[in-house]
């Protein structure tokens, strides 16, 4: 097989690569977002509402209106209270814990794992560039090593395949970095004004649980 066959399979392979990269990435950087949107609450504000609201039920000691306020929100500060609530028998510092563990696996880790497939095409996509560039130029001193004439527009195939792929491979690094930082700073808002929301809502929690605890005696 002839040297610019070789290279003309292997360049469209990069091509093909390199857009399943961008999709994949784009993808990932989407659901993400998503996500993260419709974890938190859009502001402190609209959380301290529902913790206000929340709280009023544990002060009347009312725990099954606490879960169904919580229960028709799939937000993390809504499900995590009625986590609270539904294992309450299991003791104030018990639930401490189930509370941070579950915010910890089940929402910055899943959050953590999508972003973990972008910063894999952030670091490949220009490696996969560079291949292409790599492929093309030995395609151009494999035509001018053969001791032929050869014509430009030969060789000028090989340079595009070698100039092209980098710049993709940038083109696809470069957004998805900057959609990142912008990510990361949207989960350290999250992780705050959860935290901050936990703490609350944990002190109107355990003086229910105090409250409760006097009542039955």
């Amino acid at each position: 097989m002839e040297i610019a066959t070789i290279t003309s399979i292997v360049g469209k392979v990069i091509y093909a690569t390199l857009a399943m990269m961008a999709i994949w990435g784009a993808f990932c950087v989407i659901i993400v977002w998503r996500r993260v949107a419709q974890t938190r609450f859009r502001s402190e504000e609209e959380q301290d509402a529902f913790l206000a609201q929340v709280g009023q039920s544990l002060e009347g000691g009312d725990f099954r209106a606490a879960a169904e306020i919580c229960d028709e929100d799939d937000r993390a500060m809504p499900q995590l209270a009625l986590l609270a609530v539904e294992n309450r028998r299991l003791g104030y510092s018990k639930i401490r814990t189930l509370v941070a563990d579950r915010f910890q696996r089940d929402v910055l880790s899943d959050l953590e794992y999508r972003l973990s497939w972008v910063h894999t095409v952030i670091k490949s996509a220009p490696m996969v560039g560079l291949l292409g560039t790599v492929v093309g130029m030995m395609g151009a001193f494999a035509k001018l090593s053969s001791g032929d004439k050869v014509d430009p527009t030969q060789l000028a195939d090989d340079i595009s395949l070698a100039l092209i792929t980098t710049a993709c491979g940038l083109a696809i690094a470069i957004p998805l970095v900057l959609a990142t930082a912008s990510i990361n700073v949207r989960i350290r808002k999250l992780e705050d004004l959860v935290s901050s929301g936990i703490t609350r809502f944990l002190e109107a929690f355990k003086a229910a649980l105090k409250h409760a605890d006097r009542q039955e005696e």
